[in-house]
């Protein structure tokens, strides 16, 4: 028996299955071998010697994803076959393929892994028993497989694992590309989920997030008929046993302000609510972290100096094996994969009750928003289909002034459904069990991008906290005459100066203007989803100047 075998003989947990035989279902024939569920120090293993990566000082895995360094939304397409092709929420998000390019494709995929080696985890999407998915992650790469340990949600006790047949499965090989031309794909990248099959092919990327988000995508289509509410964002618990939802997208501070040492963490990306409650669909964290720091973010600073981390494109000195997170030459998007138990406060089962609070968090960068304001269910769906935030100069070529952004569920690229189905389901839910719904701006006061300055994290943790706490439930409330929501007049810790943006800036007429420009924006995004919001949401949420 040669060393390989020897190896994965000793590290593999006791499952029955054949080292070479097990995937024939999914037309993967004549592999080299089959590595089934090894745990992480098996996987470190192989991936240090297949130098798929880099061990760093105190332990964790450093990584290069190559020319991909984030998700490629142009590559992602899925099957327009059966009944789901009616579902479907068209567009460029959600980009049909048809079915015979997509069985051509895999084909071809199949016929790569003739002799090569595959690794497998067998897992959970759905913290909740009843609705739970189990999914097989076949990879080409053992940091790929260790990426899918850490993110889904992992069988403990092996005898479980020994007649696991999956309801999602996951081929991913990077290696292997479309030729765009035959395909019907954009380029060598592809995305592909086959609805009908619950088939998801992965190639040309070894960015690992497509993973994940892809599962997620499957999960928006799958739950929903079952009236939970998939949803792109994080949630934690009080002492008390309160639930707390956080929406928002990159750089609006969701991460960062749902990890409360105050508070448990029930999960930082993907939820869903059902009749029963809140439920993490994930077992680990995904976090950016380019210029994290020690003292701003301690508990996530901690996850990347463990075994068990993935460091993805994390800048790291070969000699001392010292990571760097302040250094962005390979990108802004840095990311860490780690178990959620990483995390010293965290709910382990991954599950709570409905939530009290519900907090949309949003980066404007216009200035013109308030810090705080509270939405009435109707504004929630409007601001809930609207998924605002902005791009500020100097994060894409070309973007010299704010531009405003809408994002669908503060998620649109996950969003198999209509936007406005979800929407739906998430009003119903807040007014069913009585949710508070704020919506926190983190980005700017005193001025648009170049002028203003952003919020302090002291007071948008304040406001945090005042909402949590109920201090903001008999605060008094003025109406903003333009959005409509409520802006309280007093919060406990923030200058009440603040709370009103146009008294922080000394150009009154441009503040007008700008004003202007960002209700302009939210009034045009809305145009495409008119005529399937009710009346009242376009009443009380469409801003008016």
């Amino acid at each position: 028996m040669d060393s390989d075998s020897q190896r994965a003989k000793g590290v593999k947990l006791k499952v029955i299955k054949n080292e070479k035989q097990g995937l024939e279902e999914h037309g993967l024939k004549n592999l080299e071998r089959i590595y089934w569920h090894l745990p992480t120090p098996a996987l470190y293993e192989m991936a240090l010697q297949r130098r798929e990566g880099i061990l760093a000082h105190l332990g964790p895995l450093v990584v290069r994803t190559g020319h991909h360094t984030g998700r490629s939304p142009r590559d992602r397409f899925i099957v327009k076959s059966g009944p789901s092709s009616k579902k479907i929420w068209w567009g460029p998000d959600n980009q049909p393929i048809e079915k015979k390019n997509f069985e051509h494709l895999y084909r071809r995929m199949v016929s790569y892994f003739q002799s090569r080696e595959v690794y497998v985890q067998e897992c959970y999407v759905g913290a909740s028993a009843k609705h739970r998915r189990k999914v097989r992650v076949i990879t080409e790469k053992a940091w790929h497989s260790l990426f899918a340990r850490n993110m889904l949600i992992r069988e403990l006790n092996p005898a479980k694992l020994k007649n696991f047949t999956p309801d999602i499965t996951v081929i991913h090989a990077p290696g292997f590309h479309a030729i765009p031309e035959v395909d019907g794909t954009n380029s060598e990248t592809f995305v592909i989920l086959n609805l009908e099959k619950k088939l998801i092919i992965i190639g040309g990327t070894s960015y690992a997030g497509e993973i994940k988000k892809a599962v997620f995508t499957l999960m928006n289509y799958i739950l929903p008929s079952q009236n939970v509410l998939t949803m792109h964002c994080a949630a934690n618990m009080g002492n008390k046993g309160d639930v707390a939802i956080f929406f928002g997208l990159s750089g609006t501070g969701k991460t960062t302000l749902s990890t409360d040492p105050e508070r448990y963490l029930i999960g930082d990306d993907e939820h869903g609510w059902s009749s029963e409650g809140i439920f993490n669909l994930e077992g680990g964290c995904y976090a950016k972290v380019i210029r994290l720091s020690k003292e701003s973010e301690p508990e996530i600073y901690e996850c990347t100096r463990k075994f068990g981390t993935i460091l993805e494109n994390v800048a790291i000195d070969i000699q001392s094996r010292r990571v760097n997170l302040d250094d962005n030459s390979l990108t802004e998007n840095t990311r860490a994969s780690y178990p959620i138990t990483h995390l010293p406060r965290i709910v382990r089962e991954g599950t709570g009750p409905h939530p009290k609070n519900i907090i949309f968090l949003t980066y404007d960068a216009f200035g013109v928003l308030p810090p705080v304001a509270k939405l009435t269910p109707a504004q929630a769906m409007y601001h809930f289909v609207s998924g605002y935030t902005a791009k500020v100069a100097g994060t894409e070529v070309g973007v010299k002034e704010p531009r405003a952004v809408f994002s669908a569920c503060f998620g649109a690229p996950f969003m198999i459904l209509s936007p406005v189905v979800y929407a739906e389901m998430l009003r119903k839910k807040i007014v069913k069990h009585n949710v508070n719904v704020y919506l926190v701006n983190t980005g700017l006061t005193g001025g648009k991008y170049g002028t203003g300055r952003r919020f302090s994290i002291k007071h948008t943790r304040q406001i945090i906290k005042a909402i949590l706490d109920g201090e903001l439930d008999n605060a008094p409330f003025k109406q903003d005459k333009n959005f409509k929501f409520l802006v309280p007049e007093r919060c406990p810790g923030v200058p009440q100066k603040i709370l009103f943006p146009e008294q922080t800036w000394k150009n009154k007429q441009a503040f007008n203007h700008t004003r202007k420009q960002l209700i302009k924006a939210f009034n045009e995004n809305i145009e495409k989803y008119k005529n399937m919001l009710p009346e009242d949401v376009l009443e009380e949420g469409d801003p008016k100047y």
